[in-house]
Order: structure tokens, then sequence, then C-alpha cells
């Protein structure tokens, strides 16, 4: 067991995960002891940092890519292939992600198998249904903390806005998430995803003008990924009733 004096040293240099870890570590030399302790401290590091960014971003389910089935219905444009969205080039390259198509096809899976990709490799993440954040972003308005509200994005590098399109905003609400999308463009990455094509935005936004400032911010550095084909949810649903 580790004596007192020497944790209060790890804890001095902040080596969170040594005092857990020296008894297990395999060594044949004091150099080997080293350089597997400190590897070990790092991959600890590095696990704790993962764990953090996806409590941060708070996913409302546990999609990896992993379990992500690509099929035809999937169209990506030719600006983009699949290797190049799951290796994240568009977050470093400050691009948008617009996934369009019917509900149930897929879209919120991949939006947060790629924010998990993200979250894995250091990526600041947040996740939100796009009603909750208008609702939460007007109550900040209200309450005179909007812009300690938009602070909380600062250090954010991914923002999946999901469901746009599902319910439509007050003219306020539709003001503020405008503003929150144009500090994102050309400097941070959205992923959104939409039931809705471009042309009916206007249901959402009310405002012709600020639906087509909005659509021009989301699409000018973005790759559109369409859905074709019925709801995967609808169809398994349909499958286990038959």
């Amino acid at each position: 067991m580790m004596s007192e004096n020497l944790r209060n040293l790890c804890k001095q240099l902040r080596l969170a995960y040594v005092a857990d870890a020296f008894e297990t570590v395999e060594f044949s030399t004091p150099e080997d002891f080293l350089t597997n302790i400190f590897t070990k401290e790092i991959e600890m590091r590095e696990l704790t940092k993962i764990e953090r960014n996806l409590k941060k971003a708070k996913f409302l389910e546990n999609k990896s890519l992993e379990s992500y089935k690509w099929s035809s219905a999937i169209r990506l444009p030719q600006t983009v292939n699949k290797e190049q969205l799951e290796s994240l080039d568009f977050i470093r390259d400050h691009q948008n992600l617009v996934l369009v198509g019917a509900p149930g096809t897929g879209k919120t899976h991949l939006a947060s198998a790629l924010g998990r990709r993200a979250c894995e490799k250091g990526y600041e993440v947040r996740f939100y249904r796009v009603a909750h954040l208008v609702e939460e972003l007007e109550k900040a308005h209200r309450n005179g903390k909007l812009g300690a509200f938009r602070k909380k994005f600062d250090d954010v590098q991914l923002l999946i806005l999901d469901e746009m399109g599902y319910v439509p905003f007050s003219k306020e609400g539709a003001e503020i998430l405008f503003q929150l999308i144009t500090e994102f463009y050309e400097k941070k990455s959205l992923i959104v995803t939409s039931n809705l094509e471009f042309s009916q935005w206007n249901r959402i936004f009310i405002d012709s003008r600020l639906t087509a400032a909005l659509v021009d911010r989301l699409i000018h550095h973005a790759h559109i990924i369409t859905y074709s084909g019925e709801s995967y949810r609808l169809t398994n649903a349909l499958s286990r009733i038959n």
C-alpha cells in the first residue's frame, strides 16, 4: 500500500492515477517501472477526459459508429465520403453536416455516433433537441442571463441540433437561435437533423429573411446528407406485430 507521504507527493505532482496503479504495474528495471506507470497515468487521464466529454455532451442515447448501419437509403454528397465523416475531417475544417429525411431513418443515430466519436477524440460536444435549446435560450433571455448562457458554448467545437422542424419557434426564439448559429459560422461545426427540406423551413422560423440567412450560414460550408426510404422504427415495429 502506498504511504501517505508518497500519496501526497503524487497529489502535488498532479499524478491522479499513480497511487492506484503502482502496485499492478509490471517491470524489470527502474526505467521500465517509470515508463509503465507514467504510460498508465496518461491512459487513465485520456479515459477520464473522454468520460467527462461524454457526460457534458448530454447525448440522449448511447449510439456508436460501430453499431450504425450504412445503407443505400443514405445519400452522401460528392463533397464527403464515409471515411472522411468517421475521421471527423469536417470538425477540423469547421464545416457543418445537415442530415435531412423522414423521421426514424437514422439521422439522430448518425449525429449522436459522430458526436460520440468526437468526444473520444477530445472535442467538446453538446447535443440538444432544438426545441429544448430554444426554450432554454428564451428562458435565459427573459431572466437577463442570455450572455452567460451563450458563454457555455465558448469551448464547444461541435454542436448537434436534433429534430429541426418538429416544433415552430416564436420570433424571439428564432432570432436568438440564429444568433447562436451565427457565432459558430466558420469557427466551429454544427450537425443539424431535420425532417424538412430547406424550402419548408419557413414553417419553423416564420420570418422568410431570417430563414434565408440561417440556411445560407448552415449550408455555406456544409455537407448535405439525405435519407430516403421508410422509417426503421416503423418497419421494426410492424415486423414485431407480424
